[in-house]
């Protein structure tokens, strides 16, 4: 694997993550208006998006979307005293990101998904975000790994 290209991956990974929170956000201030799907349309007519980060960005939006209640259910399993509509728009789009990233993508490492996360609560959310983040990713990590053992077992 050439190591340059396997970084420039990494970094469009990263920067579509960061669009997903665009988009993620754009959804959410339409209160329902349209799907996310439909917001991340209007978000590439608006903007412009590198090919590369496009296509992970489209797979991030995707499985949200098609996966949109076990994701939420999930994270809200994983909320101690807290519910997902009272949290801030920038940690909600951050916690339904990375549990997408853990429940649906199974070619990312969860615990890379959890980093990621938190990378994106350090940059863009409060100062007890990126703690939080890591609190209640690292809980739906947990509940699919055990997911995925009582599948095989």
């Amino acid at each position: 694997m050439n190591p340059v290209l396997d970084s420039r991956a990494r970094r469009d990974r990263t920067r579509s993550r960061a669009w997903f929170l665009q988009v993620h956000y754009r959804w959410e201030s339409e209160g329902g208006g349209f799907t996310p799907g439909e917001a991340l349309a209007a978000t590439v007519r608006a903007r412009r998006i590198a090919p590369s980060r496009l296509r992970y960005l489209e797979r991030l939006v995707g499985a949200f979307e098609d996966n949109q209640e076990v994701i939420e259910s999930t994270i809200s399993e994983c909320l101690d005293n807290w519910r997902l509509e009272r949290l801030s728009v920038m940690d909600r789009g951050i916690l339904r990101l990375g549990a997408t990233e853990i429940l649906c993508l199974p070619d990312l490492p969860g615990k890379v998904a959890i980093q990621e996360s938190v990378r994106l609560a350090e940059r863009y959310g409060g100062s007890e975000s990126p703690r939080f983040v890591n609190g209640v990713l690292d809980a739906v990590f947990r509940t699919a790994e055990s997911a995925d053992s009582a599948g095989r077992g």
